[in-house]
């Protein structure tokens, strides 16, 4: 037997491997551990994100981030931090997946702000426009409008994962960072293997669902511990065709968290407050020590177990 097809031999016996652990469910229980989270607080330095009666996304973004990892290194200090940053800058979200899949995280954990704004409009007076049609001109007054913000009723928290039909992207992100997921003494003897390899393609494509599998797990688990916490919870979702590109980007399980929505004020004032930061953030946490004790005990993981 050759060193190629051992290597192709190994390889599926990996990928079959792999699928013993994906129940009918759907929900990947392999066992793994969890050791370092990528914590990204969103938008920064120009990109002021939404924006609220008197506050920013990125600030609030940022203020949880922190709490969220001063409540991590508290409660689980075994586990290791990355913050994509800490103070007011912008880095764009190509940088930041750089930053995630370079500091080799095994969960990446992404803090934002929602927004639905609402303007009211209203007719503030007239003009009068000149066209020229045909040679001859025509005079007629338009309506000046104006935009008011109003308040918006809509609150809640929502947390995403990529969209499924990113799953290529997120395959290729996992084929540029091998080394956060393989062996390094497999690593060594695939090197000069066309990376479009049959063999790895299985291993990539297996490894996607998995991590999607997870993501989603955390997704529901979140937003099962805000409703817990009597937050309104407006559930785990997808944003299949725009897709969220950061999520697909970083080569590991991946959440993006809507805190609630800035532009509500109610929803403004509270995570603005020192109480609404430390609860949101706490809400995170259990999650995620839900996720961890999961994925070490290899059990089904889901919303309300």
């Amino acid at each position: 037997m050759n060193k190629k097809t051992f290597i192709y031999i190994a390889l599926f016996g990996f990928a079959i491997a792999l699928l013993s652990f994906i129940p009918k469910s759907g929900n990947v229980i392999q066992k793994h551990t969890l050791k370092k989270i990528v914590i990204d607080a969103g938008h920064g330095g120009k990109d002021y994100g939404a924006t609220g009666k008197y506050s920013s996304e990125k600030d609030v973004s940022l203020s949880v981030a922190l709490k969220l990892q001063e409540l991590i290194q508290a409660q689980m200090p075994d586990i290791e931090i990355y913050m994509t940053r800490t103070t007011d800058v912008y880095d764009k979200v190509t940088e930041k997946a750089n930053k995630a899949n370079a500091a080799g995280g095994d969960l990446f954990v992404c803090i934002h702000c929602n927004s639905s704004e609402v303007y009211h409009r209203t007719i503030t007076g007239y003009k009068k426009v000149t066209t020229k049609k045909h040679g001859k001109k025509h005079t007629e007054k338009v309506p000046i409008y104006s935009s008011v913000r109003v308040p918006s009723e809509v609150k809640g928290t929502e947390t995403y994962i990529w969209g499924i039909k990113k799953n290529n992207d997120k395959a290729k992100a996992l084929s540029e960072n091998e080394s956060m997921f393989m062996d390094s003494s497999l690593i060594n003897e695939m090197k000069d293997f066309d990376p479009e390899d049959p063999a790895k393609m299985v291993l990539y494509s297996l490894k996607t669902k998995q991590f999607l599998d997870r993501s989603f797990n955390l997704a529901n688990t979140i937003e099962d511990e805000f409703a817990k916490a009597g937050r309104i919870s407006r559930g785990a979702k997808q944003r299949n065709e725009k897709g969220i590109w950061v999520l697909q980007a970083v080569a590991m399980p991946a959440v993006l968290v809507e805190t609630g929505f800035i532009s509500n004020e109610e929803e403004e004032n509270y995570l603005n407050s020192p109480t609404g930061q430390t609860e949101t953030a706490q809400c995170i946490v259990n999650a995620i020590k839900r996720y961890k004790y999961t994925l070490e005990n290899k059990i089904s993981h889901s919303t309300g177990n």
